[in-house]
């Protein structure tokens, strides 16, 4: 088979993930409208996989709906995800836990706009905690993706897809409405093929399929009324999200290796950050930037040993404060940490970081 040729495409992050989600051999999405994510389904719409590649397209009544089809299609062994923004989200906490508890794999997109409750259309980081915490109940973890380019939007489809299976839990792509509607040239993933139903049996021999032929069905579930079994199961879980910690944690560094001040961003932050640092480099300050890729599981070790080099840590959020906890107790006293953030759908200017910069330089 020839090989595909690679080719740069220019579109919106939103675009991307739906172009991604069907080369990635997604079997099925299930969603709802919402600004600022909509073009994802639309997107999907317009170019009509089922009629090409089998996967389903499903505009849900609700977001309640859409991860609750997630469930039911995750737990039968398919490859599906499903896309909301900040609101939508929120009401899908109860699905992503159920998910959690049972086990199941699949793959949320959330293109985060400003809150609490409707809040604005503008573009926000201030789902954080929602998503690295676990909105939902009980101790569980989502594996969260932090993308700050189009390219990264599409790419993290297919790593999203390939981290829910290998650890069977929920892995949420957390981007925001700047990735999401900016425009830029981006190669997409090669084709990969939907897996046929002896693949699916194979590779997910967990999965409730209601072939009953030689056994029991699975039965998928997050129930169990027993507490010495309830804690066997959360103790199961525990194990497995440390072993992701262990092999999974993902970031990015830029100037780091002569750095006295370092800059902590994810997402769209990182971006800005980027070209401040750029600035403060011009005008002769020693900065570098960390950025966090995986923000669960966190990069803590690393961001603590970026500590113990540099006189202190500037923490870029378009939030008002969250990822600086986990930095805080990562860093744990070793060097001062501060924090800059817009809220309201606000971006930061380079400048504005820049200056903060400048004040944690000034107090140190």
């Amino acid at each position: 088979m020839a090989e595909e040729k690679k080719e740069d495409v220019l579109m919106k992050g939103n675009e991307a993930i739906a172009h991604a989600a069907i080369r990635c051999g997604a079997d099925g999405f299930f969603g709802y409208p919402i600004t600022p994510q909509t073009e994802i389904i639309e997107t999907l719409s317009a170019l009509k996989p089922w009629e090409t590649t089998g996967m389903v397209v499903l505009q849900a009544e609700s977001e309640v709906a859409s991860i609750n089809m997630l469930y039911g299609g995750a737990g039968a062994g398919k490859r599906v995800l499903t896309t909301s923004s900040s609101p939508g989200v929120a009401l899908m906490q109860e699905g992503i836990a159920y998910m959690a508890g049972a086990e199941v794999p699949g793959v949320i997109v959330n293109v985060q706009r400003g809150g609490p409750g409707l809040g604005t259309i503008q573009p926000s980081q201030a789902d954080y905690f929602q998503a690295t915490r676990g909105g939902g109940n009980g101790d569980y973890n989502v594996i969260v993706l932090a993308p700050n380019s189009v390219q990264e939007m599409a790419d993290f489809v297919d790593l999203a897809f390939e981290l829910a299976f290998k650890y069977r839990n929920p892995a949420m792509i957390l981007s925001d409405g700047v990735i999401g509607q900016m425009m830029e040239k981006v190669v997409l993933p090669p084709v990969k093929p939907r897996r046929t139903e002896e693949q699916i049996l194979k590779e997910c021999p967990w999965a409730s399929t209601g072939r009953t032929k030689n056994r029991q069905p699975n039965i998928i579930t997050s129930l169990e009324l027993k507490p010495e079994e309830m804690e066997k199961r959360n103790l199961a879980l525990q194990a497995k999200y440390e072993l992701c910690k262990q092999n999974e944690v993902r970031y990015e560094t830029e100037f780091c290796n002569d750095a006295e001040y370092a800059v902590v961003a994810f997402g769209s932050a990182a971006r800005i950050a980027e070209k401040a640092v750029e600035i403060a480099r011009a005008e002769g300050m020693k900065v570098g930037l960390f950025r966090p890729i995986t923000l669960w599981p966190f990069p803590e070790k690393q961001i603590a040993q970026l500590a113990k080099q540099v006189k202190g840590i500037l923490v870029v959020e378009i939030n008002a404060g969250q990822m600086i906890q986990d930095v805080k107790l990562a860093v744990n006293g070793i060097t001062p940490v501060e924090h800059f953030g817009r809220l309201g759908g606000i971006v930061p200017d380079p400048q504005e970081i820049v200056d903060n910069i400048k004040k944690l330089a000034d107090n140190e």
